[in-house]
């Protein structure tokens, strides 16, 4: 009994860590959204830039990704290791699939004629390029532990009893989802 109880305290404590870090996250993002918004005064400010279609797809792409990743969890809570891993598999590719369309999303906003950096650019873009990174990098983190969460699950380490693993990438998975949206309709309708 008192290794069950072990368990789910310690089980607390991750999740508990996980959002105090998705908390530090939303400070930092907070921080670049109000910055951005107090930028928006300055003269040289674009008023009339429209985010490339990419960011659309991206978005559909990180939806369609949380989905994907809670299917895996449901998945696992029901013992269905190959459902787990087919989720696991196409949350991963999907992940990648978002990030492969943030950089052609970025080659479209050069193709257009702005620049994120040097003296062609614009403060407007160059806030832009500034999120879209920190966020990218942030998924990276995402896509490191749905790496290692994969590994475990091929490693056995998953079933409906313990999955604490797949949980804690779901939620910080849900969290990036949840964040990119906010992202993606500040940028395209705060003008």
């Amino acid at each position: 009994m008192d290794l069950v109880k072990e368990r789910e305290k310690k089980d607390k404590a991750y999740k508990t860590m996980l959002i105090f870090g998705m908390a530090s996250i939303v400070m930092i993002f907070a921080g670049l959204t109000s910055a951005y918004v107090i930028s928006k005064s300055r003269p040289d400010w674009l008023k009339d830039f429209v985010l490339p279609q990419a960011f659309l797809w991206s978005t559909i792409t990180i939806v369609v990704s949380s989905v994907t990743f809670h299917l895996a969890k449901t998945a696992i809570k029901k013992d269905n290791r190959s459902k787990t891993s087919l989720f696991l598999f196409l949350t991963l590719l999907l992940g990648v699939a978002f990030v492969m369309l943030q950089f052609y999303g970025f080659d479209q906003v050069i193709q257009a004629g702005y620049y994120f950096t040097g003296s062609e650019s614009t403060i407007t873009t160059s806030f832009l390029y500034v999120v879209v990174l920190v966020h990218i990098a942030h998924l990276a983190g995402g896509l490191i532990s749905l790496l290692i969460i994969i590994y475990n699950h091929y490693k056995q380490k998953y079933n409906s009893s313990q999955s604490l693993g797949i949980e804690l990438g779901a939620m910080y998975w849900h969290f990036l989802d949840f964040l990119w949206i906010y992202l993606f309709l500040f940028f395209t309708f705060y003008k």
